[in-house]
């Protein structure tokens, strides 16, 4: 086991940083007084060395000098969150994410147009040599550039509407938007390309899955994120809801930074997957009645 202090607490917040940086200061600087005094030592001549009264005078220097050049330190400590901090605006992120995931249901409708079980328009499209890849990249842009339309009249009314102000960052919470959606369509997509039930089950199915995903990520409460993040983050790490919220969360205390760009590429590649398997998936659909 390492020397040293060992500090255990039991939340996060700013007297526990504070804290932490005193224990992390406190080491460093013993330290770097062990360091200096092996060295003054090292400069001492044998008769210093020998004689007791010459080392209680250098101890006393050394000491002297030590704490005057840390009493010549100083700390400041710099907060970077946004000053406009507001649970509301959190709120409206949530939001934000729940309209940008709601837009699987019109991938789940637009794919059934397409699926000889469940239209007869899909019965037409069967039995036609049109590439099933094509199918669903055609399904998912087409329903994209409708949901994209949807989630923009829901930004004119926030901002003229309500007054809602997303702060200098306008063009990332846009991006992030944007890559949301198209994740919930994907996401739509895969559950109509998956199930074989109704439209209404799988319009039900979406629904669920949002709202849950919702839930955990924190828009029935902020505090849900941090128990999930605390307790099961892998939930958090799979669930698109929570990507989206937790690229805003980052974009609000923090602007764009790593953990903006990781929530990111982590929606694109969600995005790709579930493309991915709803390709397969119907590739594999054979239907012996057409």
């Amino acid at each position: 086991m390492e020397d040293g202090p060992h500090v255990v607490v039991h939340s996060n917040g700013i007297d526990e940083t504070v804290f932490e940086y005193t224990i992390e200061q406190i080491e460093e600087s013993t330290a770097i007084s062990e360091v200096l005094l092996t060295k003054e030592l090292a400069t001492l001549d044998a008769d210093t060395l020998s004689s007791s009264e010459k080392m209680s005078r250098f101890y006393e220097d050394f000491y002297a000098k030590l704490a005057a050049s840390l009493e010549e330190e100083s700390v400041s400590l710099i907060d970077e969150s946004s000053p406009n901090l507001s649970y509301t605006m959190i709120e409206f992120y949530t939001l934000i994410a729940m309209t940008c995931l709601y837009g699987g249901i019109l991938g789940v409708f637009a794919l059934n147009q397409r699926l000889a079980d469940m239209s007869s328009k899909g019965k037409r499209v069967a039995v036609s040599p049109f590439s099933k890849a094509n199918l669903v990249l055609s399904t998912v842009l087409a329903s994209y550039l409708i949901q994209l339309f949807g989630v923009g009249l829901l930004f004119v009314y926030t901002i003229f509407g309500l007054g809602v102000d997303y702060g200098s960052e306008m063009f990332f919470v846009l991006l992030l938007t944007t890559v949301g959606s198209l994740a919930g369509l994907c996401l739509g997509v895969f559950l109509a390309a998956v199930f074989k039930t109704s439209e209404d089950t799988k319009t039900g199915i979406i629904i669920a899955v949002t709202m849950f995903g919702c839930f955990l990520a924190g828009m029935m409460g902020i505090t849900m994120k941090y128990i999930i993040d605390v307790n099961a983050p892998i939930l958090n790490m799979i669930n698109p809801a929570n990507m989206i919220t937790d690229g805003f969360y980052s974009l609000y205390y923090y602007g764009a930074g790593e953990r903006f760009y990781f929530n990111l590429t982590s929606l694109l590649i969600f995005s790709a997957i579930m493309t991915g398997i709803s390709m397969v998936s119907l590739r594999r659909k054979k239907y012996d009645s057409i």
